[in-house]
Formats: C-alpha cells, structure tokens, sequence
C-alpha cells in the first residue's frame, strides 16, 4: 500500500472508525493521568476533528501559524542574500514576526504562538548580532531540537512515550493505552517516529552549519522544509502507525482497548 492510498488522518471517517466517545461515557473515571494527558495535549496545540480524528493541519497552525514559523526565516535568508547586512536581515525578521502578533491582536485571536515565534526569533537575531556570525541565527534551534529529542526519549525509556500522551487524548483513549502491550508498543514507535525527524533535521543542517557563511542558504532552505512541513509528515505517519486495530479485523487481530477509542 503506498501512501496515497491511506485515508488522510483529517479527512473522511475511517472506514473502520467508531464514533468517540468521553471516558465518561464509557463507565470510567477519568484519572487524574488522563485528565494530565489531556491537557498536556492541549498545551501541544493538537486538535481533533468532530469524527475523533486528528487534525494535522489545525494541530500545525492552521495556514497563518505555518506562515509564522516560516515567513521570519525566509525574510531573513532573502534580506541577507541581497544585501549582505545582517543588522538590516535580523531586524527584517523581527519585523516580520512582530506583524504576526498585530494580526493575531487585530483578529482576537490567541497570541502564544506569535509571541513565542517573537521571542524565538529575538533570542536567534540577539546571538547572530552578538557573534556576528548570520549562521548563528539557526544555533538556538538546534539546541530546542536536541531537548524534545533527549525528552522523547526518556518517555520511551519510562513507558510514557509522548506520542501515547497526545494521540491518547485525541483517541479518547485517555491513559487506559498504558495497560495494553501492543498499544504501549505502537505508541513507542510513533514517538520513535518523531525522534527521527527531529534526528534528521540536525544530521543535516549541523554540517551546513559548520560550513559558515558558505552553507548558510543551504541551511536557511533545508530549515525552511524540514520545519512545519517535515513535522506536519512525521505526525501523519505517527498517527497511522499507531491506529488500533479493529475489532474482528482478522483472525490474529488484538481489540482496539478501550473500545470507545476513535480512529
């Protein structure tokens, strides 16, 4: 089966989908682990759409949060390009991101994810300025990928793998996964599943990094494509992964647990 024949995580119900249903509804009291699980889901901005299925794009930023994370970076790479002048490209960025956060004041619209495109953006410009090395702009980035990579790990280690936190919430699942191996096992290579894309981004953009001036528009492209849309892939390929398997789908088939769980 190639990808183009799997049904798309946001679109269309799931030919073996079962409508969602809240821990409640099942009988159980939600936990305080579930309750825990659900707003670390939150927090990670992941949505889910009527039918219980994940909403890739929505959970990227909807078009304008994809804009945000990328439009200071691309302003930035454009603006030295041209003119060689890093005080000129740092403050192109800052502008840039600062408009964002007009938009979202003008829109009413929650400001967390420009602010925090503004304050990532600042601290990126505060150290090129600092060294004054353009390519430094793209160092902190670096460092944040390395930390989700060193936490994400350590929830497979525990048995509390993040991927399992968040599509439990979506799936209604709760933390009911955790007393089921094979669920536990899905969640484990899903979350392993984001721990290679953020691998991949630091395989290939910390060699162009160490190139200097001279691979800095390498690395601002490769940052620009494995950002949001390398994220958006890994998510989609996560979630399919880790899919409960249907009930009396085959004869060696194991029970989707609990049996409310959506997608």
């Amino acid at each position: 089966m190639t990808p183009s024949q799997l049904p798309e995580p946001s679109l269309g119900p799931d030919r073996h989908h079962q409508e969602p249903t809240r821990p409640e509804a099942s009988g159980t009291e939600a936990s305080p682990m579930a309750g825990l699980a659900e707003d670390y889901a939150a927090k990670a901005g992941l949505h889910r759409t009527h039918d219980g299925r994940i909403d890739v794009l929505k959970s990227a930023g909807g078009v304008q949060g994809i804009a945000e994370s990328i439009v200071p970076g691309l302003v930035f790479l454009v603006t030295f390009t041209i003119t060689r002048d890093l005080t000129l490209s740092l403050v192109g960025a800052l502008a840039s991101a600062a408009v964002f956060t007009v938009v979202r004041l003008v829109q009413r619209r929650p400001l967390t994810q420009a602010l925090a495109g503004v304050v990532g953006v600042g601290i990126s410009a505060w150290l090129a300025n600092t060294t004054g090395k353009a390519e430094d702009f793209y160092l902190p980035g670096f460092f944040t990928n390395a930390a989700y990579i060193v936490a994400m790990v350590i929830s497979i280690a525990i048995k509390w793998p993040v991927v399992g936190l968040l599509f439990g919430f979506i799936r209604n699942e709760g933390v009911e996964w955790r007393k089921d191996p094979v669920r536990v096992k899905a969640y484990r290579l899903g979350t392993w599943i984001i721990v290679a894309v953020l691998a991949l981004r630091l395989v290939v953009q910390v060699p162009l990094y160490l190139m200097g001036e001279d691979g800095l528009a390498a690395l601002a492209t490769t940052r620009l494509i494995m950002a949001t849309p390398l994220y958006i892939l890994g998510v989609w390929i996560a979630w399919l992964v880790t899919r409960p398997v249907p009930a009396g789908a085959g004869p060696d088939a194991q029970p989707s647990k609990p049996s409310s769980s959506g997608a």
